[in-house]
């Protein structure tokens, strides 16, 4: 991402409705499927500020990869050094089987290839280890919101459960998450394409990087939660949130 995207996100990420929910969330799918020991190690793929690895500090031990020299220079606030990780070519630099979580939240959609990620994901992890990924949905919603964030594409849910291949992968939950949303997401971004005035990334009049109003933001946070864990599969959203166990 560009720098002013790091910048923009630190303003949001504490209380903005997508942000703490999709945090919130990720958290209660680890809990769920395999619950966190002190002893357990959790790297934090494209982590960013690494607010959501920060948070998961209390529970286990924490690395953090990325790649940007902005988010290397943010992360060196939060973290220790010997917990913060960048690509050695395009191989993270630990051991096989060497994880019991990791997580990509945002971040598969940022790669050109993605199946090669996974497959990272898989060599790092434990049998038994837990991948918890979130990625943008439907290429019907695409719009300079993208474009600006450098993504290469916006998923469906057949395509992202096609990179986490049986034999290798048990895969947990897979579904659309921010369902409710979904009409107006697309009705704010098709407008802005009609109107042929694309919003620059990290603006403050783009309509993703504002806080809504308090009564609002709590009820469509509680809203993603709740869907993000929903049994019954739905058949579109905004996000897609899949956590699979290495076999």
């Amino acid at each position: 991402m560009d720098a002013a995207e790091y910048d923009n996100i630190a303003a949001l990420e504490a209380e903005h409705w997508y942000y703490a929910g999709k945090r919130r969330f990720v958290r209660e799918w680890i809990r769920r499927a395999r619950p966190p020991q002190p002893t357990d190690t959790l790297l934090d793929c494209g982590a960013g500020t690494g607010f959501f690895a920060k948070e998961m500090e209390t529970q286990c031990r924490v690395l953090a990869l990325d790649d940007h020299a902005e988010a290397l220079r943010i992360l060196r606030t939060r973290f220790r050094a010997d917990q913060i990780l960048s690509l050695a070519g395009d191989q993270v630099p630990l051991p096989d089987a060497s994880l019991e979580y990791v997580t990509a939240l945002d971040v598969l959609e940022h790669v050109p290839d993605d199946q090669a990620v996974v497959n990272g994901f898989h060599r790092l992890l434990k049998p038994g280890g837990l991948a918890v990924v979130t990625v943008p949905a439907s290429m019907a919603l695409w719009s300079d919101w993208d474009v600006g964030l450098h993504h290469f594409r916006r998923y469906d849910r057949a395509q992202l459960r096609g990179l986490f291949r049986a034999p290798d992968w048990e895969i947990v939950y897979a579904n659309y998450t921010n369902v409710v949303v979904y009409p107006a997401v697309w009705l704010v971004r098709k407008w802005r394409k009609l109107r042929a005035k694309p919003v620059a990334a990290g603006n403050a009049t783009r309509s993703e990087d504002q806080i809504p109003p308090r009564w609002l933001n709590a009820l469509l946070r509680a809203m993603f939660v709740g869907m993000a864990t929903w049994p019954v599969p739905f058949p579109f959203g905004v996000s897609l949130v899949l956590v699979a166990r290495r076999r």
